[in-house]
């Protein structure tokens, strides 16, 4: 009877801490690049800068959760 092979880890996604340093990095640059173009084209207003936290905040999320 053949048996698969399984990984020593269990299959588990490990999230380091450096995976969730490095996701906060990115969502710092993230947010001041949006800011920065925000400011570029004019459009600085607690809407804009809101949801550019937001999606920093998602992006640094999914770079921590990706272990990338």
């Amino acid at each position: 009877m053949a048996q698969g092979i399984t990984p020593l880890d269990g299959g588990q996604i490990k999230k380091s801490r450096a995976s969730l340093i490095g996701g906060c990095a990115v969502a710092v640059g993230v947010l001041a690049l949006w800011v920065a173009i925000l400011r570029d084209i004019g459009a600085m207003g607690s809407g804009s800068v809101t949801l550019g936290v937001i999606v920093a905040a998602l992006i640094g999320l999914w770079i921590w959760k990706a272990d990338l």
